[in-house]
């Protein structure tokens, strides 16, 4: 059903879908838990997508499911949509299995540490304009 379709397309259904559901399942944990002080939604979206990027993962490894249009589409569509901190979760992972505990350790502290800076930078540029 996917082969035919280019894999920036499958990317972008996949994205939107993954987008909405973001939507949906963090706006509901915020509906839910109206007086909850951290980002509770987030929080959902990013663990439950690292959960499904790992098990979709060793489905690819184990089992050898699913096409390579299918994982575009789920891996990076679906999920990249859904959340970008699955993909960081699961290619740090993927470092240290491969033995390069030390490079896993640097993307996290880049990821981490440099995603911070960079928002903080954004936001003291636009308050300096």
């Amino acid at each position: 059903m996917f082969r035919s379709l280019p894999l920036w397309l499958l990317v972008g259904l996949g994205g939107f879908v993954g987008s909405v559901a973001r939507y949906l399942a963090s706006g509901t944990v915020q509906r839910l838990f109206p007086l909850l002080r951290l980002p509770g939604g987030t929080l959902l979206v990013n663990m439950t997508g690292c959960a499904v990027i790992g098990a979709l993962g060793a489905l690819v490894e184990y089992r050898g499911l699913f096409s390579p249009q299918a994982r575009v589409l789920l891996m990076i569509g679906v999920l990249g949509g859904f959340t970008t901190f699955s993909s960081f979760g699961f290619e740090t992972l993927e470092l240290a299995r491969e033995g390069h505990l030390g490079l896993g350790l640097v993307n996290v502290a880049l990821q981490v540490g440099g995603g911070l800076v960079a928002v903080w930078l954004g936001h003291s540029i636009i308050r300096l304009l």
